[in-house]
């Protein structure tokens, strides 16, 4: 009996420390929060990869979605030159509202998601977004509220470095709302 208390209290300790060890899972703690806009014209520097102008927008509205972007972001092709095809100045402006704490103020529910921005791509399309990691890194990320960033980027000029590339966070977002029983 004593030996199967002490097993228990092990399990339960191991558990706990597991889930407050870095990169465990996030914390289930609800923070309320409201919708912040913001916006930014956001110029694709390369070296390596290039994309089209509508490339980019799809992958950059991917990104911020994930980083907790209101689904009613707008991102629009800026600076392209070419119709089709990679475009040498593809850029997009970003028309968004993110998630802040709410401090004083009223807000909505939310909590803390561990997001990783290259989990669904292959080894080599995640070292190729190196350059787009390494921008959204610096631009992107500041405007978000997140916490235990996990990033590398070790890029070289056109040469792809497999595993080289990461970027994860615990990031706030909205709290999914319940079904409304008047909704039909």
């Amino acid at each position: 009996m004593h030996f199967r208390l002490t097993l228990m209290a092990l399990v339960a300790c191991s558990s706990a420390w597991a889930a407050a060890a870095p990169g465990g899972p996030v914390e289930a703690t609800r923070e309320l929060a409201v919708w912040v806009p913001m916006q930014l014209t956001f110029v694709y520097g390369h070296a390596t990869t290039e994309y089209s102008c509508s490339g980019l927008a799809a992958r950059m509205k991917s990104i911020l979605l994930k980083l907790g972007a209101r689904p009613d972001l707008d991102v629009r092709g800026y600076g392209c030159t070419q119709l089709t095809g990679p475009d040498p100045l593809a850029g997009v402006k970003i028309s968004m509202n993110v998630l802040e704490p709410a401090g004083a103020r009223p807000g909505l529910g939310a909590h803390w998601k561990s997001v990783d921005l290259l989990q669904d791509r292959e080894v080599l399309e995640a070292a190729a977004d190196c350059e787009l990691i390494e921008q959204v890194a610096q631009e992107v990320l500041p405007l978000f509220t997140v916490r235990n960033v996990d990033y590398n980027a070790t890029c070289q000029a056109r040469n792809l470095l497999p595993g080289a590339t990461r970027l994860k966070a615990d990031v706030l977002v909205a709290d999914q709302r319940p079904p409304s029983s008047a909704a039909r």
